[in-house]
């Protein structure tokens, strides 16, 4: 038995993810590798160290930040031991002192931070907490390899608060959508009646164009007709004196150049009435280029023209209603009655 016991004790079976600190009579002696390890019987300890990256967990911490509102937070450490040696001789707790000092370094980051920026930035204060555990990690022969806040949360008060600004915030963008879409309507109403004016102007301004050549056309109409009218009732009494001066018992007539010409324009009334000998109308019953230019006889002809096209439309539009309302009451009365 007491031979069985020794080789047991003389034996240590080391995993391959550990390593093992050998001390004999409480002396340092070095660091057992995984496998199989024989040791001094009954006089020596050794102490296992995990060399795979380990969790931790860092309690909810309570801090104040910059701006003196209170935050509760907690966080996840990723470590691993470097180094069993130092693990083992400079510190009692390795994983008792990494958990306490990044609660300190939590709450130390927070309460140098605003609010808004413990919300919002949260890899910064994964960095600046890794980067604060990293000096005094090394020399225990631990490496932090991440931290991870994992919730900040503020207060009661603040949450309400913060709600309360996150719904005025909505408020106000719903408000202003509201208006610009109001905006914009309004924008496109004031566009349709400002095309309705501009069309129902132009509408007006042709037709004071049409009714100012209808007058103007009119009062030349007029004008032309009255200076024929004058010249004719001028040929007429040129013609009554001629015969008074015929019915004379003189047989010696003087006759002046003026009454030649009124002889000339009384033949040609006789020959042709407006048409002269020569094939030409009488001047007073044409229009020349200034006077058409200036009652817009051209431009009438064709706005006539238009019309006398709107009008033709309209009348074959009419007229295949009328054909279509024919056939359907023919239809009506050809179809026969069911009981």
């Amino acid at each position: 038995m007491l031979a069985v016991v020794t080789v047991w004790q003389m034996v240590r079976f080391v995993d391959a993810y550990d390593k093992q600190a050998l001390t004999v009579f409480g002396e340092y002696r070095g660091l057992l590798e995984p496998g199989i390890n024989f040791i001094p019987p009954f006089v020596s300890r050794t102490y296992t160290f995990d060399m795979r990256t380990q969790t931790m967990d860092v309690p909810r911490q309570e801090a104040i930040t910059r701006d003196n509102s209170p935050v509760t937070a907690d966080a996840v450490v990723y470590l691993r031991v470097m180094d069993a040696k130092k693990a083992f001789l400079e510190v009692e707790d390795y994983k008792t002192a990494v958990s306490n000092l990044a609660q300190t370094t939590l709450r130390a980051v927070l309460g140098d931070m605003e609010l808004d920026d413990t919300l919002n930035k949260r890899q910064e204060i994964n960095a600046r907490i890794r980067r604060e555990l990293d000096e005094p990690t090394d020399e225990w022969g631990i490496r932090v390899e991440s931290v991870e806040v994992r919730e900040v949360n503020p207060s009661q008060e603040v949450q309400h608060a913060m709600e309360q600004q996150t719904g005025a915030e909505r408020r106000r963008r719903a408000t202003i959508l509201e208006a610009q879409g109001e905006r914009r309507s309004a924008v496109e109403q004031a566009e349709g009646d400002k095309q309705s004016n501009i069309i129902r102007a132009q509408g007006e301004k042709q037709s004071q164009i049409l009714e100012a050549q209808g007058d103007a056309i009119s009062t030349v109409l007029r004008a032309k007709s009255a200076e024929s009218m004058g010249e004719r009732a001028i040929i007429d009494k040129g013609m009554d004196t001629l015969e008074a001066i015929g019915r004379g018992e003189s047989t010696t007539f003087v006759l002046p150049q003026e009454l030649t010409s009124l002889v000339g324009r009384y033949g040609k009334h006789l020959t042709g009435s407006d048409v002269a000998t020569d094939g030409q109308r009488l001047d007073s019953l044409q229009f020349d280029e200034e006077t058409r230019e200036l009652i817009g006889l051209d431009d009438i002809k064709q706005i006539l023209g238009e019309i006398e096209e709107a009008a033709e439309m309209n009348v074959e539009e009419l007229e295949q209603q009328a054909k279509a309302v024919k056939d359907g009451e023919s239809n009506g009365k050809n179809a026969p009655v069911r009981e």
